[in-house]
């Protein structure tokens, strides 16, 4: 600190010895004297062109301004319960909206400090003493400046001897730094509450592809720097970022608005830019004749002075304001000031000729008012007042505690400016002065010195045949926006991306390095989206729903009763159960007769009883697969085809070991007799029953969801046995129609009423022609469930009416419709194995009614009415 402020020393004196030399007498200043003097900075001009320091009257952030700290002053002196007995005076100096010109005219607020630190005479350079013409009052602290710029040159300039300063406008993050500027305070909040504000903004209307220009300095620097850092946090990507340097020309500006238009893909540009920049920047814009969403801060704020003359490209743009309340009374103090009556504001007949266009030399400007026309008061007189009574409040509060019995104690010449800043300025706390009755607020400062964030946002639109802002929410630590308030937002909200938005079946993949530039890449129909980046597999049996956040289970798939799939194959189930119950009837009713008796009774009913099991497996298999259907199948479909063929098997082994040992003086065969046989066609049957439950243990019945690969949408509820092993278990059934069909063709020559063999080759010959074709097709329809199940149920069904309709069609015809047939017409009084000699003469008598049988080449008596 000792070298710094040694050379502040050094600047100070031969600032001094400058102001003796030459001489400041020409400089404009308003000097109000007071027991306790505050200073003043105001942009009063704006900043010159080229070499000149100070351009034209800045009307709005100038001379209201100015006049609002004066009408402050007024309305504190006036109040006998602020510093009661103590008058408050005013020292306010123009920066002309430059930073280094403001330093160069703050020099004059730590005259006195100066005075204080170094009580010896000053020696200048030429041998002379530095003149001190009159002891100037010391500051007590400072209202301003306006610009960041210029409150940052000041405050590390005032840091140095003490003085505290309260910013009415000036918003920059930076001087919320405490290690660096800590006698500094201000009535409005730091720009990072606007930058939050407004990429709120921009989350709100989804634009996540922006443009920024940024005013050079700090301002500008500083607060696109805290926007940029709130948009990543909200995944907002910047396409440019342009600047607007302090001595640009028309080029330059159009040469900003072409490089924002690189980027086609980023419709809204964000301003934080100062006021004069952002009208340039917009006028820049109208000689392109083209147009953008502008997001704006402050600087821009509600001010007509930006977008005259440029209200076509300007509109529609979303600009913010620091939130504030009118003060009519101030309206009403401005409206009464006249050039006349206004002595004390060195600068008001220069703004009344620039403002009227007049002139105090060459025309009467006396009779133009301010009481004419409409009043636009701006935007930050109320910060300013606040700024004002602030300083008085701290004032007030440090008298009371230091000097509480008197006007104006020791304690208080001068003022301990580091005191007065940490324990009474950061400390306030009061109801803010000319708020309208509806209205809640308090001025106070948090521990960094900054005020409170609050913004109101505007809508700039065309409405009743002008341009005009319209206010369509506000920001207080949160977004409020009213839509229904913004004509673009009714009708159909720009868009300002870098990539299309996916649609609701994609996903995004970014590209390096960028958030905001994607491929939308389709998810798989069986997919659901785990995030916007992440498509993810629902799993075998499930599907995504509408809103793909999600999967549910798809409906299970099995032929019902009702599908035309399952009508056909129970219709002939159905008949073919009636007609065997039908046949079963005939028999029993005919249980005694000779075409009964010779068909072997025991054996038809056990083949009937598996025909039965072949037509009642359709409904097995149509019905909705469970643990015990599918047992039932595995059991069912091989033992009622074994119970069929064990049957004929025994039938035609019964038959061919008859006629193949016919011999004569040969004994009569073994197990012939029907219990015999009975027996065989059980131990057969047992083994088919065997196989099966083997199969059962191995593979344990169950059921399971089957999909294919290009149809995942479709769920089927099958067995979960293979069809290989179906058809496996069916090699023994195969192995007994083979047999059957070598013992059918064996006794073909038989005569029709031994056994019925001619008709039992025709059952086995059809039987394996049915079975041929089944075994290919049930692997071929493998692909469609329904159309296997169906040719399955068919097939079975067709095996059972193949036995029903060549074995026992010919019986009951005659039964039924030939009873004559059905009786014992030839009988032999000799054993059915003894040979009858055609020239034995004890047989002379009986020749004539005795008819020989012959079978494969050997005679045989008849046996039509033999039983088995």
């Amino acid at each position: 600190m000792a070298v710094p402020l040694a050379a502040w020393l050094w600047l100070m004196h031969l600032a001094t010895c400058l102001a003796a030399g030459h001489g400041m007498a020409g400089k404009k200043e308003i000097s109000i004297d007071g027991d306790l003097v505050i200073g003043g900075l105001f942009p009063v001009h704006e900043k010159g062109v080229g070499s000149e320091d100070c351009g034209k009257i800045n009307e709005h952030r100038g001379i209201q301004r100015l006049e609002a700290m004066l009408f402050a002053l007024d309305e504190i002196n006036k109040d006998g319960s602020i510093l009661p007995g103590v008058k408050l005076g005013a020292h306010i100096l123009d920066t002309c909206s430059k930073d280094t010109y403001a330093l160069e005219q703050s020099l004059d607020f730590v005259r006195a400090s100066l005075t204080r630190v170094d009580g010896s005479e000053h020696i200048c350079p030429d041998g002379s003493y530095a003149v001190h013409d009159d002891v100037p009052t010391a500051i007590t602290g400072v209202i301003g400046g306006s610009y960041s710029d210029v409150s940052i040159q000041v405050a590390n300039l005032l840091r140095l001897f003490q003085i505290p300063q309260i910013s009415y406008a000036s918003t920059s993050a930076k001087l919320s730094d405490k290690s660096r500027y800590d006698y500094f305070a201000r009535t409005v909040p730091p720009d990072f509450y606007q930058a939050k504000a407004m990429a709120e903004i921009l989350r709100f209307f989804n634009w996540t592809y922006v443009s920024t220009v940024a005013s050079e300095g700090d301002y500008g620097e500083t607060g696109i720097e805290a926007f940029e850092q709130e948009a990543r946090m909200r995944n907002i990507c910047i396409a440019t970022s342009e600047k607007v340097g302090r001595s640009m020309n028309k080029k330059t500006y159009d040469g900003v608005v072409r490089a924002l238009l690189q980027k086609p893909n980023a419709r809204v540009v964000v301003l934080f830019t100062r006021s004069e920049d952002a009208r340039e920047l917009l006028a820049a814009a109208q000689r392109a004749n083209v147009s953008f969403m502008w997001v704006a801060s402050d600087g821009w704020g509600a001010l007509e002075s930006v977008v005259a003359g440029s209200e076509a490209v300007a509109e529609g743009a979303i600009t913010i304001e620091l939130a504030a309340y009118p003060i009519k009374e101030f309206a009403s103090y401005f409206r009464n000031l006249h050039p006349y009556n206004n002595s004390r504001n060195p600068w008001f007949r220069e703004f009344w000729e620039q403002k009227f266009k007049c002139s105090f030399h060459t025309q009467d400007c006396s009779r133009y008012s301010l009481k004419t026309g409409k009043f636009e008061p701006e935007s930050k007189i109320t910060f300013v007042v606040n700024a004002v009574y602030a300083m008085a409040h701290s004032l007030h509060n440090m008298h009371q505690a230091l000097c509480p019995n008197s006007r104006l104690c020791d304690a208080m010449k001068p003022v301990n400016g580091k005191r007065f800043y940490k324990d009474f300025i950061l400390n306030v706390n009061f109801d803010a002065p000319f708020r309208p009755a509806d209205t809640e607020s308090v001025v106070r400062f948090d521990r960094y010195g900054d005020g409170i964030g609050r913004y109101n946002i505007f809508n700039y639109h065309h409405a009743d045949g002008r341009y005009r802002y319209q206010k369509v929410g506000y920001w207080a630590e949160g977004l409020i926006l009213d839509t229904s308030l913004i004509p673009w937002a009714e009708t159909s909200i720009p868009v300002s991306q870098c990539s299309d938005p996916c649609k609701k079946n994609e996903i995004k993949s970014m590209q390096p390095g960028d958030i905001c530039c994607w491929i939308c890449i389709p998810c798989q129909p069986y997919e659901y989206l785990l995030d916007e980046f992440t498509c993810m597999d629902c799993g075998l049996g499930y599907w995504p729903n509408e809103t793909l956040n999600g999967c549910y289970e798809l409906p299970q798939e099995y032929i019902r009763w009702k599908d035309v799939w399952a009508i056909g194959p129970v219709t002939i189930s159905c008949l073919g159960f009636i007609s065997t119950l039908f046949v079963i009837g005939v028999f029993m009713k005919n249980n005694d007769t000779p075409i009964v008796k010779a068909s072997g009774r025991e054996l038809c009913y056990i083949l009937l009883t598996g025909v039965l099991m072949c037509y009642s497996m359709t409904f097995i298999f149509i019905a909705k697969p469970s643990t015990g259907v599918c047992t039932l199948r595995r059991l069912g479909l091989g033992t009622s085809f074994a119970v069929c063929y064990s049957a004929l098997l025994t039938k035609t082994n019964r038959i061919a070991r008859i006629f193949s040992g016919v011999k004569e003086g040969v004994q009569r065969p073994r197990f012939i007799s029907p219990t015999s046989q009975v027996v065989i066609c059980m131990a057969l049957i047992s083994c088919q029953l065997i196989i099966v439950i083997i199969w059962l243990l191995v593979e344990t019945p169950g059921t399971g969801k089957e999909t294919e690969p290009d149809k995942r949408y479709i769920v089927t509820l099958k067995c979960n046995n293979r069809d290989s092993n179906m058809l496996i278990s069916l090699t023994y059934n195969v192995l007994l129609i083979v047999l059957c069909t070598v013992y059918a063709f064996k006794t073909r020559k038989c005569p029709e009423n031994f056994n019925e063999a001619k008709f039992i080759g025709f059952t086995m010959y059809t039987t394996c022609i049915i079975w041929l074709a089944f075994l290919p097709i049930f692997y071929v329809t493998s692909s469609d469930y329904r159309v296997q199940t169906t040719t399955m149920c068919i097939s079975v069904s067709l095996s059972g009416t193949v036995v029903l309709g060549c074995l026992f069609t010919p019986k009951l015809h005659i039964i039924l419709f030939q009873p004559q047939k059905n009786v014992a017409s030839h009988r032999v009084g000799t054993t059915r194995f003894s040979v009858a000699a055609a020239s034995s003469s004890q047989s002379q008598g009986s020749a004539s009614q005795y008819v020989p049988t012959v079978c494969n080449g050997r005679e045989v008596v008849d046996s039509t009415t033999s039983s088995l």
